[in-house]
């Protein structure tokens, strides 16, 4: 995205390898709270600074990164102008429940990280980003291996569901050759050359283009 002329935050909120246990375990149960706080102060920062335009902010990351977009984008929508979710989680308690079989002797460690969907139901409802999408304001792309064994194909077709329902723009694209992120070669000259055109569109002026 610098290459091509985006201003590019990459932010290490907490939770965030190499920086100690402490500032790893302050990330326990804070998806989509103090974890997110940290990506809303650094947009913040960024406006405060005059390095970016509080009108042309996108947010955009895979994985956890792909659910801090959507988190994002429902829990400050004010700030955002365009999103991109590549294979991120949307519903905490079907990514919680639907973890591998080689996950397993992990999942203790998931539901103290992330929370428990019974003992933090309510906790997890208020963070999942598919139960409050009609607070999204802004178009959204939103890419997905049709085999990601880590984060289901499902956690993405819940959220594009959700918006077509109430007539948000939302871009879809699905690789059936794919898991966990994309690694054919060609799938991610797609993605990225897909991801280029729609911040253009969504973040650049008529000259800029």
């Amino acid at each position: 995205m610098a290459n091509r002329g985006f201003a590019v935050l990459q932010m290490n909120f907490r939770g965030s390898v190499g920086y100690g246990k402490k500032f790893w375990e302050s990330s326990f149960k804070q998806w989509g709270l103090s974890m997110q706080d940290d990506i809303t102060d650094g947009v913040n920062w960024l406006i405060e600074k005059g390095i970016a335009d509080p009108d042309r902010v996108a947010i955009y990351g895979g994985s956890y990164g792909g659910y801090a977009t959507l988190a994002g984008m429902t829990f400050t929508p004010e700030l955002y102008a365009a999103g991109v979710d590549y294979v991120g989680v949307s519903n905490l308690f079907t990514f919680l429940n639907t973890i591998p079989p080689y996950w397993e002797p992990l999942l203790d460690m998931m539901h103290e990280m992330v929370g428990h969907p019974e003992k933090d139901s309510v906790q997890l409802r208020q963070t999942s980003p598919v139960f409050h999408a009609d607070k999204i304001q802004a178009p959204l792309f939103i890419a997905q291996g049709a085999n990601d064994p880590r984060v289901n194909k499902d956690e993405s077709d819940q959220m594009v569901e959700a918006l077509k329902e109430r007539g948000v723009e939302v871009q879809y694209m699905v690789k059936d050759n794919e898991g966990h992120g994309f690694r054919n070669e060609e799938n991610r000259f797609d993605f990225y050359g897909a991801m280029e055109k729609f911040l253009e569109e969504h973040l650049l002026t008529e000259e800029e283009k």
